[in-house]
C-alpha cells in the first residue's frame, strides 16, 4: 500500500514539475506464442515454470490484445502507443511514418535509458531510436538461435539512470529448433480444436512446445541478471507472448487466437501478486502506461491510454473494446479484415469474402515452411472430417463471424447467422465503424500494392496521419 501511494504521489508531482524517484521498466517479449498455448491461460501442454512463477508475484491480465498478429505491426503498435494506420505500419515487413515517436521519444527526456536487445523488427530507425543492447539473437529465423549472453543486459542494467529495456526474444518463431522435444512426446500431446489431428502437425507442435519451455527458460534467466543488480523492487516487469504461433488459424488472423496475447506485470509492493483481471488492454496502451508511471505527459497523436491504475489494482476497467485489423500482402494475396472485440465476444469483418485465403509461410514451401499443411489437405474428407473443416473454416470466410469467446476461445462456433445473438452483433458493428471513421481507415482500398510499396518508401496513403 506505502509503494501504491508512493507511485501515485511521483506521478502527480512530476507532472507538476517536481523530481521524483522512478521506476525501471523491463519488457521480455516472446515471438509468435499462441497466449492460451501457455498453462496460465489454460494451455494443456507446455511446461513454463519461470512464467508461472512470475505470476504468482504478479497480476496476469486475462484480456490483453495485440491490433494486427504480425511482428513488425504489432512491435510499432507496442512501443509506439500508436494503431497501425496511425503510425503507419500496417502490414509486415513495412515501415511507419518517419515522424512516428516511440518510448525513447517519451522516456530519454525524463531521464531513462531505452535499449532493446534481440529481435528489433521495426523501422526507419528514426522512429525507433533505441540504444542497441547486445546478448540476444536478432534473427528469428536463424537455425539455430545464436546462444544467449545474459550478462550483457545485466550490464545495461545496472548503470546507473533508471533503465526502459526491451528484451525481445526470437522462441518459439520458426524454425521449432531450440528446447528438447523429447519432453513433448507427439501422441501424448492435446491439440487445440483448431488444428488438425495428423502425425505431422502433432511433430511440430511438440517443436513448438519445447520453444516455448526454451523461451520460459530464457525469462528465468533474465530475471535472474534483474536480480544481480539489486533493482528488481524499483523495477515493472512486463512479459508478453506476441501474436498467436503460425499454426493455420493463430499468427495473421483476427481470431481470439491471433490477436490476444500473454500479459503479465509485476512490480513488488505496487502491483498486487498473484492476481488476476479481466481489465481490457491493448498493445497501444503499453507505452503510455510507461509515460505515465514515469511522470511524463501523453501526448494527444498517442492512440493508447495508461492503465496504471489497473496496475495498482485500483480498478479492474480500462477499455471498452480491442480493435484488430489484417493485410495480408506481402504474406499472401491480400485479403484485408476488421475486428472487435469486448472481451466477451468478437465481431470480425472479412471485406474480401468472395477471395480464398492463402498464406504463403503456411501453406507454400521453402526451408521455414513446416509441412503439416499437405497433411490436412491428404486427409480423407469422410474419414476425417476434422481436417477438412479446419481446412474450409481457414480459407473459406463470410463477411461477417461472431464468436461467444468467454466460452469459445478458440472460436470455433460462429454465431453471426444465429438470431440470438443480432443484439451483439450490431453493437460491436457500430462501434467497429466508429473506430475505422476515427483512424480514416478505408476497408479494402489499404491492403493494395501501391499501398504496400508506398509505406515501404515512407510514403502512407491511408489512415489520419497520411500526408
Amino acid at each position: 500500500m506505502m509503494k501504491t501511494l508512493i507511485l501515485s504521489l511521483a506521478i502527480l508531482l512530476t507532472q507538476i514539475g517536481i523530481s521524483a524517484e522512478r521506476p525501471n521498466f523491463l519488457i521480455i517479449v516472446g515471438d509468435d506464442c499462441t497466449y492460451n498455448d501457455l498453462p496460465l491461460y489454460g494451455g494443456k501442454n507446455a511446461i513454463t515454470p519461470h512464467i508461472d512463477a512470475l505470476a504468482s508475484r504478479g497480476l496476469t491480465f486475462n484480456q490483453a490484445y495485440l491490433a494486427e498478429a504480425m511482428c513488425q505491426p504489432c512491435r510499432a503498435e507496442l512501443y509506439s502507443g500508436q494503431y497501425p494506420l496511425s503510425n503507419g505500419c500496417a502490414w509486415n515487413h513495412s515501415s511507419s511514418r518517419p515522424e512516428t515517436r516511440s518510448l525513447p521519444h517519451y522516456l530519454r527526456p525524463l531521464g531513462y535509458r531505452v535499449g532493446l536487445a534481440g529481435k528489433v523488427h521495426v523501422k526507419p530507425a528514426e522512429a525507433f531510436p533505441f540504444d542497441v543492447v547486445e546478448g540476444f539473437d536478432p534473427s528469428c529465423v536463424r537455425n539455430p538461435t545464436d546462444p544467449h549472453e545474459v550478462s550483457l543486459i545485466g550490464e545495461y542494467m545496472s548503470q546507473e539512470n533508471p533503465f526502459c529495456l526491451v528484451v525481445a526474444l526470437v522462441e518459439p518463431h520458426v524454425p521449432w529448433v531450440m528446447g528438447d522435444a523429447s519432453r513433448y512426446p507427439s501422441q501424448d500431446l492435446k491439440l487445440p480444436p483448431n488444428l488438425a489431428n495428423t502425425p505431422v502437425t502433432r511433430e511440430h507442435f511438440a517443436d513448438y512446445l519445447a520453444e516455448i519451455t526454451y523461451m520460459d527458460q530464457q525469462i528465468g534467466e533474465i530475471l535472474e541478471a534483474l536480480d544481480a543488480t539489486g533493482k528488481r523492487d524499483d523495477t515493472l516487469v512486463l512479459f508478453t507472448s506476441e501474436q498467436g504461433s503460425q499454426f493455420p488459424g493463430c499468427k495473421w488472423t483476427n481470431w481470439n487466437t491471433g490477436l490476444h496475447t500473454a500479459l503479465v506485470a509485476e512490480w513488488p509492493g505496487v502491483v498486487p501478486a498473484g492476481k488476476r483481471t479481466d481489465a481490457l488492454v491493448q498493445y497501444a496502451d503499453i507505452a503510455p502506461t510507461l509515460i505515465s508511471i514515469a511522470g511524463g505527459k501523453i501526448e494527444s497523436h498517442i492512440d493508447g491510454t495508461s492503465f496504471s491504475e489497473v496496475l495498482m489494482g485500483n480498478t479492474e476497467k480500462h477499455r471498452d473494446f480491442a480493435y484488430g485489423l489484417h493485410h495480408n500482402l506481402p504474406e499472401g494475396p491480400r485479403y484485408p479484415i476488421r475486428s472487435i472485440t469486448d472481451g466477451r465476444f468478437r465481431y470480425i469483418r472479412n471485406l474480401l469474402p468472395e477471395e480464398l485465403y492463402i498464406e504463403k509461410h503456411l501453406m507454400g514451401g521453402g526451408k521455414l515452411n513446416n509441412p503439416y499443411w499437405a497433411t490436412w489437405l491428404g486427409d480423407d474428407p469422410i474419414k476425417k472430417p476434422r481436417s477438412y473443416q479446419r481446412v474450409k473454416r481457414y480459407m473459406l470466410r463470410p463477411n461477417e463471424q461472431l464468436y461467444h469467446t468467454a466460452e469459445d476461445s478458440h472460436e470455433m462456433q460462429d454465431l453471426a447467422q444465429d438470431n440470438g445473438y443480432e443484439e451483439i452483433k450490431a453493437k460491436l458493428s457500430a462501434a467497429l465503424d466508429a473506430w475505422l471513421d476515427s483512424e480514416n481507415d478505408p476497408g479494402a482500398a489499404v491492403d493494395t500494392v501501391k499501398a504496400l510499396q508506398a509505406a515501404r518508401q515512407g510514403k502512407h496513403l491511408h489512415g489520419k496521419h497520411a500526408k
